[in-house]
């Protein structure tokens, strides 16, 4: 799965979890917070996109993810070892 697929998966999720984002460009570059994501909403998100992807990740590592790019390339880099 490449990179594109993966970033796809990711911001529906977001526009999904958060109502207000339905129609909203999402920038890659920022954090789900800057969009006024709860870490509710982060945790349904990156649990919604877990499961899309099918892999498993130590919330250790999510956490130190800066944005959504990080994220992004993290659940790539995760799902292409997988396979």
């Amino acid at each position: 799965m490449n990179r594109e697929e993966v970033l796809n998966i990711v911001i529906k999720n977001i526009k999904i979890n958060v109502d207000s984002l339905e129609e909203t460009e999402i920038d890659p570059k920022k954090s789900m917070a800057e969009y006024g994501t709860s870490s509710l909403d982060i945790v349904e998100i990156v649990n919604s996109s877990l499961r899309e992807l099918k892999i498993k990740v130590p919330r250790t590592q999510i956490a130190n993810l800066m944005n959504i790019n990080d994220l992004v390339d993290m659940l790539t880099k995760v799902k292409n070892e997988q396979v």
